[in-house]
């Protein structure tokens, strides 16, 4: 006789299944947002309700897409935008990475160096702007350090973190071994600290293209920025529309390349969201 015949107040549990979910059906969910805000653009549009000295509609800004693409203008401003975003964001990696490194293994190094790192990390990056252009110029070189200091932090605290969660006991182990402090950093810490690492890379990836936006109104006469600023002085909505488009459409690249790699380097990890 079962629990709940004896007890009829019981209700007999049931298992939660997880059905495994389509590539596809995960692809058109993740496409209805922006598809809906599309529609509505359109429809704002097409009513009148949003004219173009406001904002361009989808049609035009297509069209500017067409023309911008087809003139040349598009492609060399993304090649410039994307080298400088691309130049600062190794910059900031490989100088987070390391004094990450520096601070989250040893004594010494975090006594030196984390609290003047951390009271830098608070200083917002666009505040120096105006000493950057006077210590650099309006050059090229300041707006690729400017994106390298905002990519650097977010680095930086990721990567102390998770190289102070790794199990010391490993790390004693490993020692006892003879390995030395090269390898154990190369063999065991960084592998154990990789999620932290790659929350660390989401956050700096996208923090370029903020940054980018930044260094662009440094006296650009080339990129994105310059494209935005040229529009911007004939009422350009549709130009304009494209510029911040292509922003945002770096941004969800970055995330989406950071995605990929959790899936390379960590696939024994659930994807977020499958649970439920």
């Amino acid at each position: 006789m079962s629990d709940t015949t004896l007890h009829p107040g019981l209700v007999r549990p049931r298992p939660q299944r997880l059905g495994a979910r389509s590539r596809t059906y995960s692809v058109t969910v993740r496409a209805l947002g922006p598809l809906a805000l599309l529609a509505l653009w359109w429809a704002a549009a097409a009513t009148g309700l949003l004219t173009p000295d406001v904002l361009a509609s989808p049609a035009e800004v297509l069209c500017a897409v067409g023309e911008l693409w087809g003139n040349g203008q598009l492609s060399d401003a993304l090649t410039t935008s994307l080298t400088r975003s691309g130049l600062g964001l190794l910059i900031g990696l490989a100088a987070g990475l390391t004094l990450g490194i520096t601070t989250g293994f040893t004594r010494l190094g975090d006594e030196l160096l984390d609290s003047s790192l951390q009271t830098l990390r608070t200083i917002p990056f666009l505040s120096l702007v105006p000493l950057f252009m006077v210590w650099f110029g309006i050059n090229e070189t300041a707006k690729i350090l400017l994106i390298a200091v905002a990519t650097t932090f977010p680095m930086y605290v990721s990567t102390s973190s998770g190289v102070r969660n790794t199990d010391p006991k490993l790390i004693e182990a490993m020692r006892s071994f003879g390995m030395g402090r090269l390898a154990l950093v190369r063999e065991v810490v960084l592998p154990g600290a990789l999620p932290s690492l790659l929350a660390g890379l989401r956050l700096s990836m996208t923090l370029s293209v903020i940054a980018l936006i930044a260094a662009e109104e440094i006296n650009a006469t080339a990129g994105i920025g310059y494209l935005m600023s040229q529009a911007q002085s004939y009422a350009r909505t549709d130009i304009l529309a494209v510029c911040i488009l292509v922003y945002g459409l770096l941004g969800l690249t970055a995330d989406i390349v950071v995605r990929l790699l959790e899936r390379v380097l960590m696939p024994w990890r659930t994807p977020q969201g499958a649970a439920r």
